[in-house]
């Protein structure tokens, strides 16, 4: 079917909250490239939102998922587990920096994990508040909405959030917060709404994700350790965005050498195939009841092979490697931006986790959403798939895989750039 023919049918059958606003459908893909269904070739720098840090449809991948096909689909873990499901927690366990011995729970998607995390925190802590922080995101679910750090879309229509979520400011010098003056924010909580005695987690993203890609110093993230420590509360952090080699290191809290209680990650755990992973403290992840864990499809056999092809592939092409190779492209062609063009500012790389602002001037530093609809309407025009998030709508981020070919990154960052010298 055409473009215009699947359009007709999304707009009659598929709920409006739901609907993509793209009238393009993908019909396959490789690697960093895709192709609608009337045949126009895309550069994908979305990746599925942080999906595909090896690409679409990596070989290895293909064939493992394949291969399973022929023998198991499904039993439901906790009626009669499989190999693949132990074998990837075994892995995880190996590689995961939590704090000592780690075990792992495995679930469908990001917001499932952040979920089943706080039950494990508050099953292990008895205390029951949770803080997140501005701008961050965790997922669609009630208990996530309400987690998140940004209102609209997410939770604009939905009614009332569940309650014990308090949220303290995330540090971004560039927009006027310090990270002493997020810590003071986080004590302040601490004393006005979430009584440490009550509060079992602190959960935060290394790198903020949709809420800008704006990465937290070593020095916040030790601090956070430090105050989860002396009262007694988890450190959780969602590495479901940053994980998997998108910001040079497998996950982007190594960065820091602070090792958590709990850890969740997702996307591109299995290049495309819907799996996420709770991995904490023994103790920890031991501390609810028998059968209190689980779901139907937690963990499929299809998603756990994909899981552990995508474990292989970076062991065997050095993904952290490119990945690192990557940013420092990104950076580079990032700086020539910022110094050509004035609405370009704070460009920004942790790894190939990288974005740019766009802004009124460099003095005024006024968020401009406008230009980065902009932006990413000239790029889709033109045969590249972009994205904008933050707290402002006004970021720019690049998430192509870090397996892009070097001639198929060079034809997308050249689109964006005549988009950024159309403004």
């Amino acid at each position: 079917m055409t473009n215009e023919e699947l359009q007709k049918l999304k707009e009659r059958y598929v709920a409006a909250g739901a609907a993509s606003p793209n009238e393009q459908f993908a019909d396959h893909a490789r690697n960093a490239e895709l192709w609608d269904a009337n045949g126009k070739r895309m550069i994908d720098f979305a990746g599925g939102i942080g999906v595909l840090n090896i690409g679409h449809r990596h070989p290895k991948v293909v064939e493992a998922v394949k291969a399973q096909l022929d023998k198991l689909m499904h039993t439901c873990q906790t009626v009669m587990p499989y190999e693949g499901y132990v074998r990837v927690a075994e892995k995880l366990s190996q590689v995961v920096p939590v704090r000592g011995h780690g075990k792992v729970m495995l679930a469908n998607s990001g917001a499932e994990a952040l979920e089943n995390a706080l039950k494990i925190a508050r099953a292990a802590t008895g205390k029951t508040n949770v803080i997140c922080f501005d701008g961050g995101y965790h997922g669609r679910t009630f208990m996530t909405m309400a987690m998140n750090g940004k209102v609209a879309p997410y939770a604009t229509d939905f009614g009332p959030m569940p309650g014990t979520v308090f949220r303290a400011p995330f540090p971004v010098p560039y927009h006027g917060v310090s990270e002493d003056e997020a810590l003071r924010g986080l004590k302040m909580v601490l004393k006005t709404d979430a009584n440490p005695k009550d509060t079992a987690a602190v959960v935060i993203e290394p790198v903020l994700g949709e809420g800008g890609f704006y990465p937290a110093s070593t020095s916040f993230l030790k601090k956070i350790r430090e105050i989860c420590d002396e009262h007694g509360m988890l450190m959780i952090v969602d590495e479901v965005q940053s994980g998997f080699g998108r910001t040079g290191k497998l996950f982007a809290i190594e960065h820091s050498g602070v090792e958590p209680d709990i850890m969740t990650m997702a996307k591109s755990m299995a290049d495309g195939m819907p799996i996420s992973a709770i991995v904490g403290t023994d103790k920890v992840m031991d501390a609810s009841g028998p059968n209190s864990l689980g779901g139907t499809y937690t963990g499929s056999p299809t998603a756990c092979a994909a899981a552990l092809a995508v474990m292989e592939v970076f062991e065997e092409e050095d993904i952290l490697g490119k990945s690192q190779a990557l940013g420092d492209k990104l950076g580079k062609r990032f700086a020539q931006w910022q110094e050509k063009f004035e609405h370009v500012d704070n460009v920004r790389n942790l790894g190939a986790m990288a974005a740019i602002e766009l802004v009124t001037d460099k003095q005024g530093r006024e968020p401009r959403a406008d230009l980065a609809a902009k932006v990413t309407a000239y790029a889709k025009q033109h045969g590249l798939i972009l994205l904008s998030c933050g707290m402002y709508g006004n970021t720019i981020r690049f998430l192509m895989p870090v397996t892009i070919e070097d001639d198929i990154l060079d034809e997308g960052m050249q689109i964006v750039e005549d988009a950024l010298a159309s403004l």
